[in-house]
């Protein structure tokens, strides 16, 4: 079995074009089973995303994660351990139709069998989401896949969010917010009963990500969201850019910041809050003594 060193992946380029489809299936299992494979698993198994019976809606964007993410899931489907069901989705918020054209061309390639249907959400962003869109479109768009999925009898919606959307989702809300906060591996759907949404590339980093992406010869779209395009100040790539700098000089900081979300110690805390109710460790300051 060959084995991807970081050294090599540091190294990797796109090639001229997609290798064969068995090729980048191969690839998954043996040169990224270690980085990307068995971190999908553990996502999965720790956090127990797949049961038995469930039909699932695989979001696909036509970015790197999500193509990689239906890619993992075929896989593990091939597997036949827990019976499942899968349905690709797209909700098409607007794309440029060349744009659409790689997406589609992309998922022909991997034999990926996608539902994609209009959505409109880069109109709607445009018109009332003023200087910050992003937020307002991922909700819109979340919404729009929830709608897709129980349409199509899902009962979860995986979403392709990886190891550093969490770290950098954590200082976002710390550095702009004033709480600390995380995105969770799975979380019930407030306003469509009986669905649960699920992030099992939780424990994947984006390096790996791009390795398997560029050795493989695909060409992902990116945001390609004209609304985007017309604003500045993405606060989340500011974050990527400090994050990225700190590793420079703080070794493993990225798992440190992981590692502190599975570690909140609630008797140093001054206040929290559990389901909508707020609390102030004086609530609880005379059951406690220093020792």
């Amino acid at each position: 079995m060959e084995k991807l060193s970081n050294n090599r992946c540091e190294r990797s380029i796109y090639i001229d074009e997609k290798k064969p489809l068995y090729e980048i299936e191969r690839s998954i299992v043996t040169k990224f089973r270690h980085h990307i494979w068995g971190k999908f698993i553990k996502a999965i198994s720790d956090y127990n995303m797949v049961e038995e019976g469930d039909k699932i809606a695989v979001a696909v964007s036509g970015g790197k994660d999500s193509l990689l993410m239906a890619k993992l899931f075929q896989q593990l489907k091939r597997m036949n351990k827990i019976k499942f069901d899968l349905e690709f989705i797209v909700a098409d918020p607007g794309y440029h139709e060349d744009i659409k054209e790689i997406l589609l061309d992309n998922c022909r390639h991997l034999n990926i069998p996608i539902h994609i249907y209009e959505s409109g959400i880069f109109e709607i962003v445009d018109r009332i989401a003023k200087d910050y869109p992003c937020f307002m479109c991922a909700k819109m768009r979340r919404g729009a896949l929830y709608s897709k999925a129980k349409e199509l009898g899902c009962n979860k919606l995986a979403l392709g969010h990886h190891f550093d959307d969490v770290i950098e989702t954590v200082l976002l809300n710390m550095f702009f917010t004033g709480c600390f906060k995380t995105m969770l591996p799975k979380v019930k759907s407030r306003n469509f009963e009986g669905m649960e949404l699920i992030r099992p590339l939780y424990y994947i980093k984006e390096h790996y990500i791009e390795c398997y992406t560029k050795e493989n010869g695909i060409y992902p779209i990116n945001c390609a969201c004209m609304v985007a395009a017309k604003r500045t100040g993405n606060k989340r790539y500011e974050i990527k850019d400090l994050i990225k700098d700190l590793k420079l000089k703080f070794k493993d900081i990225d798992k440190h910041i992981f590692t502190a979300t599975q570690n909140v110690n609630m008797d140093a805390i001054l206040g929290w809050q559990k389901d909508g109710k707020k609390y102030s460790y004086l609530n609880f300051y005379d059951e406690n003594e220093e020792e």
